[in-house]
């Protein structure tokens, strides 16, 4: 298993917020000290404009250097360009190991699938997940789907790849809930909402059905926006999952018989490192 990471991205911090520093530092100490999983560590890649430019407007990327919060859950930090465009080049190195065979997963912050063309929300700023899909096809895959099973409808994703040839979203999640969009399908976009609090035996059947309706489209590549939210002890969310149910998607993932990018999105409880690594376990061993 590959697992893409740079330190700098412990870096930064916004005090009290809960996408915080302790996410990744405590998975990646979880990850070195176990032995159930054989990781091969990898480095981001550097990311030009020219690549950001396939999903996000100039204008979105100048607004990203000015210093200003943008909205009550989105600040601003110093540095913020150089995190965010480290991220998107953790699934860039995911897609990268995925095309030459190998199982990839980027262990980065910030998250990114809320990010629209041309606005950062939900902790987001730019989207690692559609951009990881568009270098794909720019790769010469003709066919690529984007997973995300994170527990907030990835709306920024969605904007991105909608009406895109070739390019197809999948999303299962919480609805109400942030950001109140995703209640229904549309073109290329298939959503999949489950009300709070569902049982994890039905949400599991819901998240069994979307990939399986993607399966059948025949995509020649996934990248998986992994959200770890679902989670019944997360702060942020009312859903039911167990440690478990990661470990159960991580072998419906190892079943593609594709290449598969995995990214880190959302997931804000302290029991993080654990569903992350059965979620990899899973995907490892089937």
């Amino acid at each position: 298993m590959v697992v893409v990471n740079d330190p700098a991205c412990v870096e930064y911090e916004i005090a009290g917020h809960p996408e915080s520093p302790a996410r990744v530092g405590r998975t990646l100490r979880h990850l070195r000290d176990q032995i159930e999983l054989a990781v091969e560590w990898a480095a981001p890649v550097k990311v030009e404009d020219e690549v950001l430019l396939r999903a996000h407007t100039a204008g979105h990327l100048k607004r990203l250097a000015q210093v200003e919060d943008f909205d009550g859950d989105t600040a601003w930090f110093p540095g913020l360009p150089e995190h965010a465009r480290r991220a998107v080049g953790g699934g860039l190195a995911a897609l990268e190991a995925a095309l030459g065979g190998k199982r990839a997963f980027s262990l980065m912050r910030p998250p990114g699938h809320h990010a629209t063309r041309e606005q950062a929300m939900g902790f987001c700023y730019l989207s690692s997940a559609a951009l990881t899909a568009l270098a794909a096809q720019a790769a010469g895959k003709k066919r690529v789907a984007v997973f995300d099973f994170d527990v907030h409808h990835g709306n920024g994703t969605e904007d991105i790849l909608m009406g895109r040839e070739g390019l197809s979203f999948y999303s299962v999640h919480q609805y109400p809930a942030h950001p109140g969009t995703g209640v229904r399908s549309e073109g290329n976009c298939r959503n999949y909402p489950v009300a709070p609090h569902t049982s994890a035996v039905a949400c599991m059947e819901t998240l069994r059905e979307a990939w399986e309706d993607m399966m059948e489209e025949g995509p020649e590549l996934v990248v998986v926006s992994a959200g770890f939210d679902a989670y019944r002890g997360d702060p942020l969310a009312q859903q039911q999952l167990e440690e478990g149910d990661f470990l159960r998607i991580g072998k419906m993932v190892h079943g593609a018989g594709v290449p598969v990018a995995a990214i880190l999105e959302g997931g804000y409880s302290r029991d993080l490192p654990d569903l992350i690594l059965a979620f990899l376990v899973g995907w490892e061993d089937g």
